[in-house]
């Protein structure tokens, strides 16, 4: 077998335009929350997502448990709210805090002003070597008409414009 350089692993998926979520759930009746960009639609009938989230984190541990999750797809306008769930923001301890978030099916978190969000339970977990692969059955589904997404690539976050207008 040949071996990868993890360097250049890493460098090559960064090519790959990923949209920013944000993955929530609850622990103990509190709110928690993670951004990811491992998300993708899976199935329409049943109404299927995936979403892939490291074993070390909490956040995996929690949805692990409790078999509930939600995915709030970010636009390009609120970074902060892409930084704030990334650990990005020093000195805010609960991501929480003055943010508007509403519920549907679950009780999971869900964003307000997010572009579209996925209530779902976890249908399906899969080992994804230091990942697992959540697939959640989507239980409540909602999108908006507000703006570009906010993109993942080439390491970055970044807003495009190319969006605006079809090719």
């Amino acid at each position: 077998m040949m071996t990868i350089n993890i360097d250049d692993y890493k460098k090559a998926l960064s090519k790959f335009a990923a949209g920013v979520t944000v993955v929530t759930t609850l622990h103990e009746g509190r709110p928690i929350g993670i951004t990811a960009s491992s998300f993708s639609s899976l199935s329409l009938d049943p109404p299927l997502v995936l979403v892939s989230l490291k074993k070390t984190l909490f956040t995996h541990q929690v949805i692990t448990a409790s078999g509930l999750f939600a995915v709030n797809v970010l636009g390009a306008r609120p970074l902060a709210l892409g930084m704030r769930f990334a650990d990005m923001r020093p000195g805010i301890a609960d991501r929480f805090t003055g943010l508007a978030v509403e519920t549907a099916v679950t009780g999971c978190p869900l964003l307000s002003g997010s572009l579209a969000w996925f209530d779902c339970r976890v249908w399906a977990a899969y080992d994804g070597g230091d990942h697992t692969i959540f697939v959640g059955e989507v239980a409540a589904v909602c999108a908006a008409d507000l703006e570009t997404p906010l993109l993942y690539h080439d390491r970055q976050w970044r807003r495009s414009a190319a969006l605006d207008a079809p090719a």
